[in-house]
């Protein structure tokens, strides 16, 4: 995490060095029509791949054959992210999709001319390491957040498990707004006298020791909207649900539920990255600012449930909750 906010205070750094006329000049519309957008994903797992594909539609049914894609996905290397951004402002692409607060990171610290759509972040305050944001980066920076109410999830875990005293929170130590998520949830589940400890893991090398350690300690575990746990739910599934453990996971979003959780307070990434094409036409086509465009949050967040997982510890959830696709 502390090399993310190095990255961030770095290209925070350049962007206050060159000034913002980078930024505006990025916004004129090309004359001939046509454009180039990068992709950056940090990894394949059902909530980002939504996320890039309702972006790419949104574009293409605008523009049709007009646009090009050059998606490129990162593997869950930063790295990586930092090669394929760079790559993007070699070839000169008229605007990145960046998919993933890694990913954001990356891109923002390659460019401070093309401008940089995010989308799956959390809160970019804290991935791009701006005090009291307001929602505006005032630079080649904007994007949708997919941001769902803390205060409901940690809520959630007492609605379901009414009797759950010790909550675990699970998640990767490489991903800042991992942390964010995490430390709201502590305050709201302290708010309702529920005992908590985070655990977080450096990678997907030391999820299973630190997920087994965090059901020893936890009657609920509660994992966020986290990339390295979403292409691990497998691992976290056969640690919390053997038959000696049998400890429930609340999750961030439906992906990572349908894998390994009971219930979540979930957003749709598909209309978030839908949401985040038609803020790219705006900008390549209309020429809109987007170092005052607001950062767009997801309009409405559905309760869902893993039906299979539910049954196994004998848990019936309110008519208000949704059967995720796959798990009934």
């Amino acid at each position: 995490m502390k090399k993310f906010k190095r990255i961030a205070a770095l290209a925070m750094a350049g962007l206050m060095a060159v000034g913002m006329c980078a930024c505006s000049s990025s916004n004129k519309k090309k004359e001939d029509g046509t454009y180039t957008v990068g992709i950056c994903q940090l990894v394949e797992h059902p909530a980002l791949d939504a996320a890039t594909k309702g972006f790419k539609d949104a574009l293409t049914e605008k523009l049709g054959d007009k646009v090009t894609f050059e998606e490129k996905n990162a593997q869950n290397d930063t790295e990586t992210c930092a090669t394929i951004v760079n790559g993007f402002v070699s070839s000169k692409v008229d605007l990145m999709l960046a998919n993933a607060t890694p990913a954001l990171q990356a891109a923002v610290a390659a460019t401070n001319s093309i401008p940089i759509l995010g989308t799956s972040v959390t809160e970019y305050g804290v991935a791009l390491d701006i005090k009291d944001f307001k929602g505006t980066t005032g630079y080649n920076v904007s994007g949708t957040s997919d941001l769902a109410p803390l205060d409901e999830q940690a809520k959630m875990i007492k609605d379901i498990f009414p009797d759950a005293k010790k909550v675990g929170l699970l998640y990767c130590s490489a991903e800042a707004n991992s942390l964010y998520q995490v430390e709201v949830v502590a305050e709201e589940l302290e708010k309702l006298g529920i005992e908590s400890k985070a655990f977080p893991f450096a990678d997907s090398n030391d999820i299973i020791n630190v997920t087994t350690t965090a059901a020893e300690y936890s009657d609920v575990i509660y994992v966020p909207t986290d990339n390295t746990v979403a292409e691990n739910t497998s691992a976290i599934y056969n640690v919390c649900m053997a038959d000696d453990v049998m400890v429930p996971v609340i999750a961030g979003e439906s992906g990572i539920c349908s894998g390994c959780g009971v219930a979540t307070l979930s957003i749709d990434y598909y209309d978030l990255g839908f949401k985040t094409g038609e803020m790219a036409y705006e900008i390549l086509v209309n020429g809109a600012d987007i170092s005052t465009m607001e950062i767009a949050y997801a309009p409405k967040f559905t309760k869902k449930y893993n039906k299979q997982i539910a049954d196994k510890f004998g848990v019936t959830l309110p008519e208000e909750y949704e059967v995720i696709e796959g798990t009934n």
